[in-house]
Order: C-alpha cells, then sequence, then structure tokens
C-alpha cells in the first residue's frame, strides 16, 4: 500500500510545509517535490495532482488524529472530560504543528466546490466522535434531553475550529492550549443539566 511507503510520508510532510509558506495556489508540485527530496515524476507514482495532494494531506493528517482522541477519549468515563480532551486534542494537534495549522485552517478553505465536498467528507469521522461524545451525555443525563445534536456539533466544531483559524491570523501569539478550558467550560455550561 503506498501509504506505508516512505517517499508518500515524505510527500505528504514536505507539502504541508510548502503549503503553508507559499500558499495552496503558488504550491508547484515541483516545490513539493523538491522539498521532500523525490524526482518531479515522483509525485505522480502517488498522487494525481496538486489537488490530491491536498486532499491526501487532510485526510492523512485527519486520520492520525482521529485514532489519537478516540483512544484517548476512551480513557475518560465522564462525558464532559470526554469533551475536555477532544477540545484539548484539537488545539493541540493543530499548535504542535505551525504549518499544518496555516493549512487547515487557511488553505483548506477552497472555493472549488468538488474540493470542499472531498475535504467535508473527511471530516465525517470526526464530526462522529462529536456526535457519539453529545448522544453519550445526553443517555447519561449530562446533557440536556432535548439537544439538537446536528446543531450541537456544529456549535462545539465551530467554536473550536474558529478557535484556531484565530489563533493562526494572529501570528500564534497567545497559547491556544491554555484556551481550552474556557472553551470547554463555555460548552458545558450550555449543555448542562444543572
Amino acid at each position: 500500500m503506498k501509504k506505508n511507503k516512505p517517499k508518500y510520508n515524505q510527500i505528504i510532510e514536505a507539502a504541508v510545509v510548502v503549503i503553508a509558506e507559499n500558499g495552496y495556489h503558488a504550491s508547484q508540485v515541483s516545490k513539493i517535490a523538491k522539498k521532500a527530496g523525490v524526482a518531479d515524476g515522483t509525485i505522480y507514482l502517488y498522487f494525481k495532482n496538486k489537488e490530491d495532494i491536498l486532499v491526501s494531506v487532510f485526510k492523512e493528517k485527519m486520520g492520525q488524529f482521529i485514532e489519537q482522541i478516540a483512544a484517548e477519549i476512551n480513557k475518560e468515563e465522564k462525558t464532559d472530560e470526554k469533551l475536555l480532551t477532544l477540545i484539548r486534542m484539537h488545539f493541540s494537534q493543530l499548535a504542535s504543528n505551525h504549518h499544518l495549522a496555516i493549512v487547515t485552517q487557511l488553505e483548506l478553505r477552497q472555493s472549488n466546490s468538488e474540493l470542499r465536498y472531498k475535504i467535508n467528507d473527511i471530516l465525517k469521522p470526526y464530526l462522529t466522535v462529536i456526535d457519539d461524545i453529545i448522544k453519550e451525555g445526553m443517555d447519561e443525563r449530562a446533557f440536556r434531553s432535548d439537544l439538537n445534536i446536528p446543531l450541537v456539533r456544529q456549535m462545539i466544531f465551530g467554536t473550536l475550529d474558529e478557535t484556531v483559524t484565530n489563533w493562526v491570523m494572529q501570528d500564534q501569539k497567545y497559547n491556544l492550549l491554555e484556551l481550552a478550558p474556557e472553551v470547554h467550560r463555555m460548552v458545558i455550561h450550555g449543555l448542562s443539566n444543572k
């Protein structure tokens, strides 16, 4: 499988840096190849085109993130702690990789509707993780039983996404991870039965 090959991973990592530093539209495949230390033609053994590289970057990084978050959430017993873990990990993943934060928050926002559809499709398993936390909280009566799950999911993901985007736009001038407890408190107090 191509994803287990070192060159595939080199290209993915190089693409994150090149796209973050140059913007998606100014990131030629040749720049990505040079950064990855491979010949231009090697890129096409793994990817159809530049759009495929961008989608693959997001798919790989999101896949890794979902695996990590599922493992960490399963360690928590209480629903509110699961939500706090999700918020911390969302912020941590992007705070620890400056280039990835720029790519996910700025460069994935493309006007091409087909590309947006592919990106949204990749995001669905992450949104399902959020849904599962909401449903579990409702079942345990930690959250109100009348919640509109799609709306609450949109609120949670939108809050996290916008918080990270603002952090990127502010040139990471503050500690994103320090915001996790406050974001968690704001979300929980809107969902709590108490």
